[in-house]
């Protein structure tokens, strides 16, 4: 069968990668065309686009690169109509995904499927309209959701797993480098690593970096290692490094939070890779006009947290310091209680245990791949 995916960010990449060898195994004759990055190419297919040609964030980028964004949307959807595959899987990136699943909608009989939820709950909600009216079915990673979905807005849902748990338990079972061994490999010193994460695009690299460099300094006995974005070159980095003693890797995010003694993350999935590997940490998001925001958040957004952690716990097990609370003093002193011997370290690690035991041990690929391809086989009946 003849598979569509479309993806918009680095994570997307990864999840549908993964997701589509789990379809391979079930149909041999499988065959992808999409939008997507390096690792869904390294599955095979053919791509239409690279993400990085749309994946903007923050009103100014999106608006400069809005005729990029527009050009490649009128080409995809054409695309899909010549290619007429079997069914559409759309992964998160909702502002490009909903046009998408609009269009091939009302044009076609093509089904439309999306794996990985955009995140409603948290904001615009009034996107749950365009979900009903062009998406078939709802393939959910994160256990609140089900309820969001079928209790609150009578929409079918099913939760498939979380892909990241599928990711690192299968990375923590293959993966047996030893600290000495993985600081040899990428030229570190032996110091003890604190690392940061600051996202995958530019808008939130440049928003987020210098703050995160500036507290991570105030610990002279750390060195500082930056998990480099796959679509972020070396030459943007360099603007905020400096001549600092920083090292980016790349490719090796698993690897690093690994031997890491904490981090620094922005908000996003990395923040449950790090609970995941059990590495204590804080969380930091730049917004602009803070106040704002903040007063936005108290009262007018419908969640209480901005971190998968605690949105999973529906408490706050780490530190998110972002609007008004984003400042270098208050990065580098949550960073100081998550270092050894600290009881906030101990709290955070023990609470992580409580996140493991919600997602479950469902694989989240296998799981909506058999979905989907029951799901085809029952529409090639009727």
């Amino acid at each position: 069968m003849k598979y569509y995916l479309i993806v918009g960010e680095a994570s997307g990449d990864l999840h549908a990668s993964h997701l589509m060898r789990s379809l391979q195994a079930l149909d041999s004759m499988a065959d992808f065309r999409f939008i997507g990055g390096d690792m869904m190419l390294q599955v095979g297919g053919t791509c239409l686009k690279h993400y990085k040609n749309i994946s903007y964030m923050g009103f100014i980028p999106v608006l400069l690169h809005l005729h990029i964004i527009f050009k490649i949307l009128k080409e995809c959807k054409k695309d899909i109509l010549k290619w007429k595959p079997d069914c559409l899987i759309l992964v998160d990136f909702p502002g490009f995904n909903l046009k998408i699943a609009k269009t091939i909608h009302r044009k076609t009989n093509i089904p439309v499927y999306y794996y990985i939820s955009p995140k409603i709950w948290a904001w615009k909600e009034r996107r749950i309209k365009a979900i009903k009216r062009d998406v078939d079915q709802m393939f959910s990673i994160l256990p609140f959701e089900v309820s969001f979905y079928k209790e609150k807005h009578h929409f079918p849902v099913h939760y498939v797993g979380n892909p990241t748990v599928y990711e690192v338990e299968n990375f923590k079972h293959f993966y047996n480098k030893s600290k000495d061994t993985f600081c040899t490999y990428n030229k570190l010193s032996n110091k003890p690593i604190l690392a940061l994460l600051a996202g995958s695009r530019k808008q939130e690299i440049k928003d987020n970096l210098p703050a995160m460099i500036e507290a991570a300094r105030h610990f002279e006995d750390y060195q500082i290692v930056i998990a480099g974005a796959p679509s972020i070159s070396e030459s943007f980095y360099s603007m905020y490094i400096k001549n600092k003693n920083i090292r980016v890797i790349r490719k090796q995010t698993y690897e690093l939070l690994t031997h890491s003694t904490a981090a620094i993350v922005t908000s996003g999935t990395a923040t449950l890779e790090a609970a995941l590997l059990n590495v204590p940490q804080v969380v930091c998001y730049k917004t602009p006009f803070p106040k704002l925001i903040r007063f936005a958040f108290n009262h007018i957004l419908k969640v209480k947290y901005i971190s998968l952690v605690n949105l999973i716990a529906n408490k706050e097990i780490i530190k998110e310091l972002f609007a008004d609370s984003f400042r270098v003093y208050n990065i580098a002193n949550e960073l100081y209680r998550l270092l050894p011997s600290h009881i906030e370290r101990k709290r955070i690690l023990e609470e992580y245990k409580s996140i493991r035991q919600k997602l479950g041990d469902e694989v989240a690929p296998d799981n909506t791949a058999h979905l989907i391809i029951k799901l085809l086989r029952e529409q090639l009946c009727k």
